[in-house]
């Protein structure tokens, strides 16, 4: 690449990064939130949650031991955990860790 396609490719990268920054300020301009966005808002970390549990046991054998028993005590660790914390992100990675921690050293 010549140096003048170089500053064209920043020039393009610096605007989408302007326009990724402002649109949604001129999209909603007024203080409350479309029904659609709060929608989602609402229920995507759920779904989210769904998605990670259903891949997790998609391929998991029950008839054979372990049975599954690391991946249910995954799926139980962090549903615990969410019911006292609240909070899906610490949710998320501390059952990962935990089901990392079971597949490595049990």
């Amino acid at each position: 690449m010549s140096d003048y396609e170089i500053y064209i490719a920043i020039a393009i990268m610096a605007i989408v990064n302007f326009l990724t920054r402002v649109l949604p300020f001129l999209f909603f301009r007024k203080n409350e939130l479309p029904s659609y966005i709060t929608f989602i808002e609402r229920f995507f970390p759920s779904v989210i949650m769904t998605i990670l549990i259903v891949y997790s046991v998609k391929d998991v054998d029950f008839s054979l031991f372990p049975y599954g028993l690391k991946e249910l005590g995954g799926i139980l660790f962090t549903a615990v955990l969410h019911l006292t914390l609240k909070n899906y992100l610490v949710s998320i990675f501390a059952g990962t860790i935990f089901y990392m921690f079971l597949v490595q050293y049990i």
